[in-house]
C-alpha cells in the first residue's frame, strides 16, 4: 500500500481511539445528578471524582511520552484503549465514592498514551498544511465522542441499557472495538514503525526542554486551556440544568459547543499558517472570555450564540497549540513524545483544578456565576500568554 494512503488509514485508527477517549471522558457528565444521588456525595466530592483522572494523568504523562518515544505508538495506543475500556466498565460497577474514584483514576493511565501518541503520529506522517488538517481531523474524534455521550445518554442509551451503569458498559465495549481497529489500521497500512526512536526517558532531557522559554509558555497555555475546557466540559450540563433546563434538553444544549467544534477543528487549524497563527489563537482566547460571560447570564438565542462561539474556541484552540508544539524548532523530532508529555502534564494540572474548583465554588456561592467569571478571567490571561509566545518566537533566528 502506498504511504500516501497508509498515513490516512493510520490517522483513521488514531481518530477511533481518540473518539473512545472523548466519549468515556464525558460519560459521567449527563448523569451527574443521578450519580451524586446514588453514591450519596456532594458537589465538591463529585468534582473530585471528575478531576481524579487528570490528577493521575499529571504523573503518567511524562513517563508515557518517554515510553512512546521508546516503544512507538502501535503498542502505546492499544494499551490506551484497554485502559479506557477498563475505566468505563468499572465506573458502571462502582458502589461507593471510593470505588468510583478508582474507576475514573484508571482513565488517567490510558489518557496520556493517546494524548501524546496522536501528535507523535501526526508529526511523523504529515507536513505543512496537511499536518494542520490531520490535527484538525483527529481532534474531531473526542468532540464526536463527547457529542454522542451528551446527546444520546438520557434520551437513547439509558433506555437501551437500563440505567446509567449499563451505559458505562457500552462505552467500555466501544473503547475495546476502537483499540482493535487501531491495531488493524496499523497492520493494513503496513507502516514501518518510524516512530520507535529508542530514546530512553531521562530527567536531563526534561530539563533541557524546560530551558526554552517557548516550552515554558506553552505549558502555561496548556494549564490554563485545560482548566477552562475541563471545568466547563464537565459542568456545562449541570450549569444548564441550574438555569432551568430538564436533563435531556440540557444534554442537547451542552453538545452544541462540541458540534460547532467539529467544523472549527477541521477548518481553523488549516488556516493557522505561521504568519497568522498567533493572531488566530489570541482571538480565540478573547472569544472564550466573552462567551463564558454569555453562558453565565444569557438565555434563549443569546445563550445559543454563546455556546456556539464557545464551540468555535473549543474546536480550534488546543489543536493550534499542539500544532505550534510539533513545529517548534527547539524541540527535536526524537523528543516530540517527551514534549507532548510535558504539555499534557501541565494541562492536566489544570484539568484537575478546573472541575474541582468549579464544584467548590458552586457549593460556596450557591450558583455558577462566580465560577464562570473565574473561567473568563483565565481566558484573558491565556490571550496575554499567546502574545508573549508570539513575541518570543520573533526573537528566534530563522
Amino acid at each position: 500500500m502506498k504511504a500516501e494512503y497508509g498515513r490516512w488509514i493510520a490517522l483513521a485508527g488514531v481518530w477511533l481511539v481518540y473518539t473512545a477517549f472523548g466519549s468515556t471522558m464525558t460519560s459521567l457528565a449527563p448523569v451527574l445528578p443521578e450519580v451524586r444521588a446514588e453514591l450519596g456525595v456532594d458537589n465538591t466530592t463529585l468534582g473530585a471524582i471528575l478531576g481524579v483522572w487528570p490528577l493521575i494523568y499529571i504523573f503518567i504523562a511524562i513517563p508515557a511520552g518517554g515510553f512512546l518515544d521508546w516503544a512507538g505508538p502501535r503498542i502505546s495506543l492499544f494499551l490506551a484503549a484497554l485502559s479506557i475500556a477498563a475505566s468505563a466498565y468499572l465506573r458502571g460497577q462502582a458502589q461507593t465514592p471510593e470505588s468510583m474514584i478508582l474507576a475514573v483514576a484508571l482513565f488517567g493511565i490510558g489518557g496520556p498514551l493517546i494524548s501524546v501518541g496522536a501528535p507523535k503520529v501526526i508529526s511523523g506522517l504529515f507536513e505543512g498544511k496537511a499536518r494542520g488538517t490531520a490535527i484538525g481531523i483527529y481532534f474531531t474524534g473526542p468532540a464526536l465522542g463527547g457529542i454522542a455521550s451528551l446527546t444520546l445518554t438520557n434520551g437513547w442509551l439509558i433506555p437501551m441499557a437500563g440505567d446509567w451503569r449499563g451505559v458505562m458498559t457500552l462505552h467500555a465495549v466501544f473503547a475495546l472495538v476502537a483499540g482493535g481497529m487501531w491495531v488493524a489500521a496499523a497492520a493494513v497500512a503496513k507502516l514501518p514503525d518510524v516512530f520507535n526512536t529508542r530514546e530512553r526517558f531521562s530527567l536531563s532531557s526534561v530539563r533541557t526542554l524546560l530551558n526554552f522559554a517557548e516550552v515554558r509558555i506553552l505549558l502555561g497555555l496548556s494549564l490554563g486551556g485545560f482548566f477552562l475546557n475541563h471545568g466547563l466540559n464537565n459542568w456545562l450540563a449541570a450549569i444548564l440544568r441550574d438555569k432551568g433546563m430538564d436533563p435531556a434538553t440540557a444534554g442537547y444544549w451542552a453538545a452544541i459547543p462540541l458540534l460547532v467544534g467539529l467544523g472549527a477543528g477541521l477548518i481553523i487549524p488549516r488556516l493557522a499558517t505561521p504568519e497568522r497563527r498567533y493572531f488566530i489563537l489570541i482571538a480565540l482566547y478573547l472569544t472564550a472570555m466573552g462567551t463564558t460571560l454569555i453562558i453565565a447570564h444569557g438565555a434563549g438565542w443569546l445563550l445559543l450564540a454563546g455556546l456556539s462561539f464557545q464551540g468555535l474556541v473549543r474546536g480550534a484552540m488546543n489543536s493550534i497549540v499542539i500544532l505550534i508544539l510539533t513545529e517548534l524548532s527547539v524541540i527535536p523530532k526524537a523528543r516530540v513524545g517527551m514534549a507532548s508529555g510535558l504539555y499534557f502534564t501541565a494541562g492536566e494540572i489544570g484539568g484537575v483544578l478546573g472541575p474541582l474548583t468549579l464544584g467548590m465554588m458552586r457549593d460556596v456561592t450557591g450558583g455558577f456565576v462566580v465560577p464562570l467569571y473565574s473561567l473568563a478571567s483565565i481566558a484573558g490571561v491565556l490571550a496575554m500568554l499567546a502574545l508573549a509566545l508570539s513575541l518570543q518566537q520573533q526573537k528566534r533566528p530563522r
